[in-house]
């Protein structure tokens, strides 16, 4: 247990007190918690000094003054399963954390004005911060009131998208269940359904108000995984039970792969993403499969060529002829592709020079090693014939994609891989773990701050050796360690590495 969340154990009941005070180690944190409480009142410390002890009638007030100044942040562990730790818990929000009743909400208005709003007001202020799809009264959105009061079949407006939304039933939640009430008062949980534009983090009034409450900061997803419908029927459900999940939960994220073609969906974990497939089975009859995602692999070249593309083709009526000459050198990181059209004299009509980039487009979408998309590189039309009447837009197309396919073929083409930037945060123990974890996955160590009693670990890892680090780092701090990425640029990929990616490409596309 941390210090902190020992400190609740003495609040249970004097038996809890006496028990913990039979061990030598429990004693020395009592105490400890004890001066902790007393440090936060003058009063209190200058009683303390003197009696070398305070009662619970004392403590009880200061803790709570200090958990509403943030001086003091209540943690307390438990199991919900097995019900242990809950009514302690239930018993200690009740008694040291601060009422609604006497607390001030703060908002702003829309010149970025600070709004004090208290819980006596009459005006009736709420924060949508849930929302669910339940099976009999459809989408439900649940609030927070911090003012005021709402009453069914009435009116309210949603400040944060400026509109009207017309209030029918409102309810409070217990569990599964619904309870129908009329009213809703500052300080409480209701919930509403059928509201037709008011999603989560939305600010409600009645009257209207020029007021907004902060947007809640939800954590970005950190684990990823491929979904595949597992029959043809399960493809035609996914779309609508996908989009539902992300209306409920702000942690749940789906994507569409531009360049591998995936539907991607990323959690919290991958104990979450399973939650979620179960959802999608129960409510919606949606099986799914997952898998792990497919790395985006681009190709590039390392050195510059000029090739010549041609394209001939006589029948017995209008042939087709289209010949360029192009030279591709390659580019920074990050440039993608640059055409540069040199042609002069006439060599090829200005009619089907874009004809030209657009076969070499086309050709960039697949690569010669492993057929992923090619970038970095700069093409230059420089020379090149035509036909009076055999030329057109097409052969010019085929022209260009045969003069780039010879190029990367001459030009050393390689694989890269994006590279991410990684922040890690750790307590200081798991730092040699950490640290050793980075390199076996190829990563390099940019640098380290401290922040608090941890440590941030900012490294830059391949993007196809992180797919299971949730896990991982789970598994190494115990669940205390958490992190975050996002991308940073493509680097070459080793040549081991590398010829490993192409036979497994190749091996797939025979499979397809």
């Amino acid at each position: 247990l941390t210090k902190r969340a020992t400190s609740f154990v003495i609040f249970d009941n004097n038996t809890v007190i006496n028990v913990l005070k039979e061990s030598q180690r429990a004693s020395s944190l009592y105490n400890e918690i004890v001066e902790r409480v007393a440090e936060s009142d003058d009063y209190l410390l200058e009683k303390y000094l003197e009696k070398g002890e305070l009662d619970k009638e004392e403590l009880i007030p200061a803790l709570k003054k200090a958990v509403s100044n943030s001086q003091i942040f209540p943690v307390i562990g438990g199991i919900a399963t097995q019900q242990i730790g809950i009514d302690l818990l239930l018993d200690l929000i009740i008694e040291i954390m601060p009422s609604p009743q006497h607390t001030l909400k703060q908002a702003k208005d829309s010149q970025g004005n600070i709004i004090k709003v208290n819980s006596q007001d009459s005006l009736f202020t709420a924060q949508v911060f849930k929302s669910i799809v339940d099976p009999y009264v459809g989408y439900l959105n649940i609030f927070r009131a911090f003012s005021g009061s709402l009453s069914s079949n009435s009116e309210v407006y949603n400040v944060s998208r400026n509109i009207k939304e017309k209030i029918g039933q409102l309810y409070i939640l217990q569990g599964k269940q619904q309870i129908p009430v009329e009213k809703i008062s500052s300080g409480e949980i209701g919930a509403v359904a059928k509201l037709k534009d008011t999603h989560t983090q939305d600010t409600l009034t009645q009257p209207y108000k020029d007021l907004l409450f902060p947007s809640i900061e939800f954590p970005s997803p950190v684990y990823s995984a491929s979904v595949k419908p597992k029959t043809r029927q399960d493809e035609e459900k996914i779309s609508s039970a996908l989009s539902r999940l992300t209306s409920e939960d702000p942690t749940f994220k789906v994507s569409r792969d531009s360049q591998t073609k995936e539907l991607i969906i990323s959690g919290m974990g991958e104990l979450h993403l399973n939650v979620i497939i179960e959802r999608m089975r129960r409510r919606y009859s949606a099986n799914v499969e997952l898998g792990t995602p497919k790395v985006p692999y681009k190709e590039t070249i390392t050195k510059s060529v000029k090739v010549q593309g041609k394209y001939k083709k006589q029948t017995g009526g209008r042939g087709q002829y289209g010949d360029v000459w192009i030279e591709v050198e390659p580019l920074e990181r990050g440039r993608e592709f640059e055409f540069v059209d040199k042609i002069v004299g006439g060599a090829i009509p200005r009619n089907f020079i874009p004809s030209v980039e657009k076969g070499i487009r086309k050709a960039m979408e697949e690569g010669i090693l492993a057929g992923y998309p090619v970038t970095d590189i700069r093409v230059t039309l420089y020379d090149g014939s035509y036909h009076p009447v055999d030329s057109s837009d097409i052969a010019f197309q085929i022209a260009g994609s045969m003069a780039l396919k010879k190029a990367l073929e001459q030009a050393n083409s390689v694989l890269l891989e994006p590279i991410m930037n990684v922040e890690i945060i750790v307590s200081e123990e798991f730092m040699g773990q950490i640290t050793g974890d980075i390199n076996a996955r190829r990563g390099r160590v940019l640098g380290m701050e401290i922040k608090g009693r941890n440590q941030i670990v900012k490294a830059q890892i391949p993007l196809g050796e992180m797919f299971k680090y949730a896990s991982s780092l789970r598994s190494v701090t115990g669940g205390r360690g958490t992190y975050s990425m996002s991308f940073s640029h493509y680097e070459i990929v080793p040549t081991k590495l590398s010829q490993n990616i192409i036979e497994m490409a190749k091996k797939e596309k025979k499979e397809e």
